[in-house]
């Protein structure tokens, strides 16, 4: 494995030019790879659910990331059940194929999930260990060899993780490991020129990769998530709760974060945004339960809000101000959560949309009303919107659940009243849709649509039949 800081990029090209498109193994080669790799997966998650070891990865993601122990925990704990999930014969399972009889006696056509060989893996600062190390394990299960870039903020954690996974006998050559900044990698990624990339970040980086990697590449990019609350009030207390955890958890900083807020005008009358507020207001510097933003300046967020307060009928629900008595560095950001709302005629127009869903990648959420009538409203709304990775629609009201869900398009939607849009566990799919570039993680679905590809390989062996002779040219 290459590891270190790098200035110049020959050698990653190189290691990464000598693995074949064929891959490291694929359903007719290398066979034996598929249960070594279930091993190494049985091994991880035994020594990740080590109390110690958990408790130690835990407090490494707390030192580069801004999240509270139990975040920091609970992404030890997916990672554990993702390990625990592809452990033993899983991962063979994930190469399994089909076969469909022929025309006559000898022919027979079999469909396989093939690797793309050399790839490559560019993974975000928010979740320093679950997004590379689920996305790094189902390629190397399909068989192929990842060159592997985490945010260098947080790049830490997947090196001491890959230092695991050699304990537990990950082969050392299966994985290089990139520490460069952004300029770097795309000058690796150019020159190598993987057959696939996987990228979790901002839609912008995303789109540029897009373009320069001429489409080879999947995405699971940023978004402007919503939630929509539906006609029937219940359980005030929790979805309160649940709308705070999933605004404001590692303050923001999740691609599922909830971005808008959609009221019916039934829950105008409730309690639900004065909880909101005391739930938010609970949210201390001390325990990490609030705290750094990491690309979002100050100056910014406060700027955007007051942009947003200069539409009509906005106004400031809660929040809107720094955060006092911190040592947090100029260059990073520093916001009590914040809630502004906007009303939906308003939110709609040409000249405000693009502002209003504009995402802020901190503790910073719209909230809107809309009445019984209004609903197609919102829903132009959300078709309007140009990322589509998570959404909750929050009801009990099956034709509403059906008249939503029917007409929106979210890769990971939440439906019910216990719905969110983050927290995502391994044991569904997570990633956007609505654009054929998607990826997704944490499933077999996931990993087979990500890390691999169909090959069709037809088997014509005969024999001819009888008496067959050269017929006329047609």
């Amino acid at each position: 494995m290459k590891i270190g800081i790098i200035f110049e990029v020959p050698p990653f090209v190189e290691s990464l030019s000598k693995c074949p498109k064929y891959g490291l193994h694929n359903p007719l080669r290398g066979q034996e790879r598929y249960l070594l790799l279930g091993d190494v997966s049985t091994k991880a998650a035994h020594m990740l659910a080590q109390p110690e070891v958990a408790d130690f990865f835990a407090r490494l993601i707390q030192r580069v990331s801004p999240k509270s122990y139990k975040q920091a925990l609970g992404e030890v704990h997916i990672t554990q059940k993702f390990l625990e999930n592809f452990s033993g014969d899983q991962v063979r399972f994930l190469a399994r194929s089909f076969a469909v009889p022929g025309n006559h006696l000898g022919q027979q056509s079999y469909g396989y999930r093939w690797p793309y060989g050399p790839v490559a893996i560019i993974a975000p600062f928010n979740y320093p260990l679950e997004i590379p190390l689920l996305q790094l394990m189902g390629a190397l299960y399909m068989g192929n060899k990842p060159t592997l870039k985490v945010d260098s903020k947080v790049s830490i954690v997947m090196e001491q993780m890959l230092r695991l996974l050699h304990y537990c006998e990950l082969p050392k050559e299966d994985v290089d490991f990139i520490n460069s900044d952004g300029v770097t990698m795309n000058k690796f990624l150019l020159e190598v020129k993987p057959k696939m990339t996987l990228f979790t970040g901002s839609s912008r980086v995303a789109e540029k990769l897009a373009a320069d990697l001429k489409g080879r590449i999947r995405l699971e990019d940023a978004g402007f998530d919503w939630k929509i609350l539906g006609p029937d009030v219940q359980k005030v207390d929790y979805v309160a709760w649940v709308c705070d955890q999933d605004a404001y958890a590692c303050s923001g900083q999740k691609c599922s974060a909830q971005s808008i807020l959609f009221m019916h005008e039934n829950w105008v009358s409730s309690e639900l945004i004065p909880k909101m507020q005391s739930l938010a207001e609970r949210r201390k510097l001390e325990d990490l339960t609030i705290g750094p933003v990491l690309t979002v300046t100050t100056e910014s967020m406060l700027e955007h809000i007051d942009k947003l307060l200069g539409i009509p009928g906005s106004k400031l629900l809660f929040g809107g101000e720094a955060l006092e008595n911190h040592s947090i560095p100029k260059i990073y950001g520093a916001l009590k959560p914040t809630a502004l709302f906007i009303p939906l005629t308003e939110m709609l127009k040409s000249n405000n949309f693009d502002l209003v869903t504009k995402e802020i990648f901190g503790p910073f959420q719209i909230v809107t009303d809309y009445k019984q009538d209004q609903l197609m409203m919102v829903l132009d709304a959300c078709e309007r919107m140009h990322s589509h990775l998570t959404a909750a629609v929050v009801s009990n009201d099956p034709l509403f659940l059906q008249e939503v869900l029917g007409k929106s398009v979210n890769g990971t939607t939440y439906a019910g009243i216990r719905a969110r849009t983050t927290g995502a566990p391994q044991n569904h799919w997570f990633g956007p849709a609505g654009d054929p570039r998607c990826a997704g993680i944490g499933t077999p679905e996931a990993i087979k649509l990500v890390w691999s590809c169909h090959r069709e390989i037809i088997y014509d062996i005969g024999p001819l039949p009888q008496h067959w002779e050269i017929p006329s040219a047609t």
